[in-house]
């Protein structure tokens, strides 16, 4: 009898050795995983943030990923934005989207965007309504609250909902901590997308868009292309012109971008870059498909004659022994000029730093003797 309670004692310690190393196991498997869950949808930030989106629909796409990836039932991203709290991206029905808003007047909440930690609340029956809930009772049953900070400074909240009490009981926090952090380096990286987006502005002599313009929605049509070809040039006379007079000069600027403008088409960008310098994009164009292009443009260009004049502006009239006569008199407004420009093209490639390029162009622009008035291929 003995023997046979030592052979079940040992059974039994076995059965729980082999439970406790298969339990071990499954937390292993299940670890790597979720592991395996953060580095998809880390990629799948990554490729949303590399996209041609603005903020506002990256952001969206964002939520999208981690609604899918998790499993979430409701999930929303709300940023202040100084002034208001907007709800960037919610799979929520917006009839609801007021309330969402305004969590952070929620007393409840108040204390976790005070601290930075996450809240979670829950009821415990189906008749018990969430906190913060004025009409929509039967949809959330348990809330996890994330504050949203970028370098100490409060950026908004997301907040991951279910129709379930009780729901994320078990759920692994940390997981979700890497999720906000994932989310808050997002929403850093598009912050300067944003900046550039807002930015970009109108130029008061010409009417193009400025430089900046490049760096944001042109580069959405430029990068549609494999290669394109990205010419730069300078108004190379513009300090002697300017001598003459500034109106001159400004006059000059407009004239010379109100003749290129109708010379391309309307498919390709033309920006004022900065000052006297200013940028085609011939999107989808290889460089010796567009230097004869360039050639007309630049000798179309440098044939106009343009003064601060109007029609006989310059003829004043003066008596002599009691009749008129006419005589012409040397003014400013009589001065023609036209434009001297110095081109520079390079190739750009869909992914690389358009920024680089421009650089390079502007460096050699800059450095080139103020006399030079050619075409160059850098």
């Amino acid at each position: 009898m003995i023997i046979v309670v030592i052979i079940l004692v040992l059974a039994i310690s076995a059965l729980i050795i082999y439970n406790l190393s298969l339990y071990k196991r499954i937390q292993a498997f299940k670890m790597q995983g979720n592991r395996i869950t953060n580095l998809n949808v880390l990629q799948d930030f990554m490729n949303i943030v590399g996209s041609d989106l603005n903020v506002d629909k990256k952001i969206k796409a964002i939520n999208d990923v981690l609604i899918e990836k998790y499993q979430i039932k409701y999930s929303t991203i709300v940023v202040f934005d100084g002034t208001d709290y907007v709800i960037k991206a919610s799979n929520v029905s917006q009839d609801h989207w007021d309330t969402l808003r305004k969590l952070h007047n929620v007393e409840i909440f108040k204390d976790s965007i005070t601290s930075g930690s996450p809240k979670y609340i829950t009821v415990n029956n189906e008749n018990e309504k969430l906190p913060y809930q004025e009409k929509e009772f039967d949809r959330a049953k348990s809330a996890l609250f994330f504050p949203l900070y970028i370098d100490n400074v409060y950026l908004g909240y997301w907040i991951i909902e279910s129709g379930i009490p009780h729901d994320f009981d078990n759920l692994d926090t940390v997981i979700f901590e890497t999720v906000k952090e994932n989310i808050i380096s997002v929403l850093k990286t598009m912050d300067y997308q944003k900046i550039l987006e807002n930015i970009v502005r109108k130029d008061l002599f010409t009417g193009l868009n400025s430089a900046e313009y490049l760096y944001g929605d042109g580069k959405k049509i430029i990068d549609q292309y494999t290669m394109s070809s990205i010419c730069m040039f300078r108004i190379s006379n513009i300090e002697n012109i300017n001598q003459i007079a500034r109106e001159l000069g400004n006059k000059v600027i407009t004239e010379v971008s109100k003749n290129i403008q109708k010379s391309i088409s309307e498919s390709y960008i033309f920006v004022r870059y900065m000052g006297p310098k200013f940028v085609i994009v011939f999107s989808g164009v290889e460089p010796n498909g567009v230097v004869e292009f360039i050639n007309e443009i630049k000798a179309s260009t440098e044939n106009l004659k343009i003064s601060l004049k109007d029609k006989d502006s310059n003829i004043e009239e003066i008596t002599i022994e009691g009749s008129k006569k006419k005589k012409k008199k040397k003014k400013k407004e009589d001065i023609e000029v036209s434009p001297s420009l110095n081109f520079v093209v390079a190739t750009y490639y869909k992914g690389t730093g358009i920024e680089e390029v421009l650089k390079k162009m502007e460096k050699y622009l800059d450095e080139a003797s103020k006399e030079e008035s050619q075409i160059n291929n850098i």
